[in-house]
């Protein structure tokens, strides 16, 4: 009887697509990646809007397809005759501040000294955040002992544990160098004030820093509080600063070269729109200058179980040659800036350093820049903060109206805790003696990706971009329910403050 391990595997992954047809087996499959393939008949029955059954006769004509399309091809760019972009004739102006991961162990010290440069240096943001409810703000919580039961107070720490009551209050554990102390936030009652206080509550994450305001309650040596008002660091409202040149800056992230799923078309599209081939939106691509592509450049080696069969290269150092073959073909005036994300070839945990010469080989762009991850570049005066955005993931989990359809979403709550990584754990972080991980430099523009989801938001006079993909439609993504928006490039005039997504897909013939 015929082999159909491999077989039975694709049946449960098309689940409520397509049937699988008795008849396949796994010699059809030999060697064929099944992420990159299911995606594949995920879009042909897409295409045909739908279900149906997959037969060897379909199946065969869709991994022809696949086939064909897997290997990446090389542009040969050529600057169309009469294309004098205004970009051009401006000199670049930009500063790069790259984080540098500290050397550290993993003894107790060093995680006792990184959480308490976080709840040191964010404490210090809202007490100097001029908020009046943080007026009187007590030193420490060891302190609240001197007062007595029904006096108010403030008081900040890192977030220990977050539990629900069976009285429907949320419960949170707040906890300094010197003690713990207990927050009730009133869940059911006719002000209007606690009703926002209680929802404001239930975003809170553990080991962010906050800070509350409230009375004390009852004695002990643990101090409980009932909460009338939750303060976080945040960022300060100003308004979006503009440049006196008129140029643009492009957000990318995600390419993801090596991938059979990289949309090597729409790259190579992409690239001739700048060269000004496309005679689309001329008028914005003269005005590019700066690029800033936020991590997962290539799609890496043994990132997850049997990558090997998703890649159509599975040589890492050919995945950053062709990476830095195709950034070759972008004009040599646009300043192009990239970081690492977790597919990339560095070290793991949080900051990443930039990417190392024995990856780039002897290979120089001179218009090509390495950043941390993250990284600030001041650019014509604005300050740029890129993250590639891993821990998104579970600021999504944790935070009640955040999701994945709406990057901005989750991105606007780091901004509100002024860290790029609140919760410990999840997200691999260097645990160093300072925590590179707070946003100690206000941002004018946030610029992340890793969700594969472009969206875009303005909080207090911060841009938040969130620049997709370059990659189709993985069959994880399609498991989990979550649809990509690839090969969408946001573009930002930094004079006009006006910002435009250019749709690659539908620019191919």
């Amino acid at each position: 009887m015929p082999d159909k391990t491999i077989a039975t595997d694709l049946a449960k992954r098309l689940n409520g697509i397509a049937l699988v047809s008795s008849d396949i087996t796994d010699e059809d499959l030999r060697g064929i990646g099944l992420e990159p393939l299911t995606a594949y008949i995920v879009d042909f029955y897409g295409k045909e809007k739908r279900p149906g059954i997959l037969d060897r006769t379909t199946l065969a004509k869709i991994i022809d397809d696949m086939r064909n399309e897997s290997l990446p091809f090389q542009p040969e760019a050529v600057r169309a005759s009469g294309f004098s972009p205004t970009a051009k004739h401006f000199d670049a102006d930009y500063r790069i501040r790259s984080i540098v991961p500290e050397k550290t162990t993993s003894a107790v010290d060093s995680f006792a000294a990184y959480f308490r440069n976080r709840l040191d240096r964010l404490r210090a943001m809202i007490q100097d955040g001029r908020n009046s409810r943080t007026f009187g703000m007590i030193n420490n919580i060891a302190s609240v002992e001197r007062y007595v039961e029904g006096r108010e107070i403030c008081i900040a720490g890192i977030v220990n544990e977050k539990s629900a009551t069976k009285n429907g209050h949320i419960l949170a554990t707040i906890e300094d160098e010197t003690g713990l102390a207990k927050i009730l936030f009133v869940g059911k009652s006719q002000k209007d004030n606690e009703s926002a206080l209680f929802t404001e509550a239930s975003k809170i994450m553990t080991d962010e820093v906050i800070a509350v305001r409230g009375k004390i309650s009852g004695s002990g040596k643990v101090p409980f509080i009932i909460a009338n008002s939750l303060i976080y660091p945040d960022i300060p409202i100003r308004n979006r600063k503009q440049t006196d040149k008129d140029v643009a800056i492009a957000f990318l992230s995600d390419i993801h070269v090596g991938s059979k799923l990289f949309l090597d078309k729409q790259f190579n599209r992409f690239v001739e729109w700048m060269n000004g081939n496309v005679d689309y939106r001329k008028d914005l691509v003269e005005k590019i200058k700066y690029i800033t592509i936020a991590g997962d450049l290539v799609d890496g080696i043994g990132v997850y179980p049997n990558q090997d069969r998703e890649l159509s290269i599975d040589d890492i150092y050919k995945q950053y040659t062709v990476l830095l073959d195709l950034l070759s073909e972008i004009p040599e005036y646009v300043h192009i800036f990239v970081m690492p994300g977790n597919h990339d070839g560095v070290q793991r945990a949080e900051p990443q350093p930039s990417l190392p010469a024995s990856l780039i080989g002897e290979r120089e762009l001179r218009n090509v820049h390495l950043l941390s991850n993250p990284g600030y570049v001041t650019i014509e005066g604005l300050k740029v903060l890129a993250y590639h955005g891993t821990s998104l993931d579970s600021v999504i989990q944790a935070v009640p109206g955040c999701s994945y359809s709406k990057p901005e979403t989750a991105m606007i709550e780091v901004l509100r805790r002024r860290h790029l990584s609140p919760i410990y754990g999840d997200n691999p972080i260097v645990p160093s003696r300072k925590d590179n991980m707070v946003i100690d430099d206000v941002p004018d523009i946030l610029h992340m990706g890793h969700l594969h989801k472009n969206g875009i938001a303005d909080y207090h006079g911060t841009l938040i971009v969130n620049s997709g993909t370059w990659q189709a439609r993985t069959a994880y993504q399609v498991k989990n329910g979550h649809i990509p928006t690839p090969a969408i490039l946001p573009v930002y005039e930094t004079k006009t403050m006006g910002i435009s997504h250019i749709d690659f897909n539908s620019m191919m013939v």
